[in-house]
């Protein structure tokens, strides 16, 4: 899997157009990534249609690229019924066949629980995932935004009956929130092997500095239905760090985006970065992380900690959303 990779989340099938999404996914390609990422809940399914359509498309030979879904959230428009989200043996079955036609592939590298499930017995989920990769349908399972003992007890039920446990967690990880990665996972990576498929390196956008003087026009935060969002990236304080590490970015000749996606790089935990993009520019420039990665000396991350006093010294002491 490529160290960094494409996300779809708000971006496919709503923020953009189908034709900037296929120019994202050629630049994504021809830059060394091959790990795309989607989920069955992105603009209601929509956005692994047309991910599906491109793919399908560009006829890139399958053993260069992997992707990925999602199951909890459900596809259909609100209201659901009880069976048309969650992680019951029903929905996860449906919604990989959902995913396999959307996308139009006969297997998904990967397929996360998008959330836990406390309605749903875990050993229902762990044997629901291990039936499609007997399939054939699905290579690996993994979770997203779990807690380190749930992770642990899937593993746990996955040993006693003989199935197959999950091997990658996809949780938020950047600049200011450090926790779950740098904290809470740690002895699951020796212990289990777990890989990490993280998301929102540039914190929904603040960490690339366009916030520093106001909230741009064609932002996402500026959408209605992100508003709990805006809440939580445009607090002052966390503004005021990443002013002073944007000033830091400058005196390197960095852009503050690809120090803060290259920060996360460097993290050894990390398996892959996904970026989100909604211009190809934008993306091109990000995908310079990759380099930049090498020139962050331990200095530069000592002061980048001391720009952003984010580094959880313990579970109560951290920056965490």
């Amino acid at each position: 899997m490529s160290e960094l990779s494409l996300g779809s989340w708000v971006t496919f099938g709503d923020q953009i157009s189908d034709d900037v999404a296929e120019d994202l996914m050629i630049k994504a390609y021809e830059g060394g990534i091959n790990f795309f990422d989607n989920a069955e809940g992105y603009a209601s399914g929509q956005s692994e249609v047309v991910m599906g359509k491109i793919l399908r498309k560009l006829d890139w030979p399958r053993d260069t690229w992997l992707v990925s879904s999602k199951v909890f959230f459900g596809s259909a428009k609100h209201p659901q019924k009880p069976n048309q989200y969650g992680l019951s043996r029903k929905h996860v079955f449906e919604a990989c066949h959902a995913a396999l036609h959307r996308l139009q592939v006969d297997y998904l590298d990967l397929f996360f629980c998008h959330r836990p499930d406390p309605e749903t017995p875990i050993e229902e989920t762990v044997r629901t995932m291990s039936d499609l990769i007997a399939q054939g349908k699905v290579l690996y399972w993994g979770t997203s935004v779990w807690s380190a003992q749930e992770i642990m007890e899937a593993h746990e039920v996955a040993r006693q009956y003989q199935l197959v446990p999950p091997t990658v967690e996809q949780p938020y990880y950047n600049l200011l929130q450090r926790h779950k990665i740098e904290m809470e996972y740690a002895r699951l990576y020796e212990q289990i092997g777990l890989g990490t498929t993280v998301f929102s390196p540039l914190a929904s956008g603040l960490l690339t500095g366009k916030y520093n003087n106001g909230n741009p026009t064609d932002a996402r935060l500026t959408l209605e239905r992100y508003g709990w969002l805006r809440e939580w990236v445009l607090k002052p304080e966390r503004l005021e760090k990443v002013r002073r590490l944007g000033e830091f970015a400058h005196k390197l000749g960095i852009p503050q985006s690809v120090l803060s996606i290259a920060w996360c790089l460097k993290n050894p935990h990390v398996s892959t970065v996904i970026l989100g993009a909604s211009k190809v520019k934008q993306l091109e420039e990000n995908l310079a992380a990759t380099s930049v990665a090498e020139r962050l000396t331990p200095e530069v991350l000592d002061r980048i900690d001391e720009i952003m006093g984010t580094r959880p010294e313990d579970p109560d002491n951290s920056d965490n959303h």
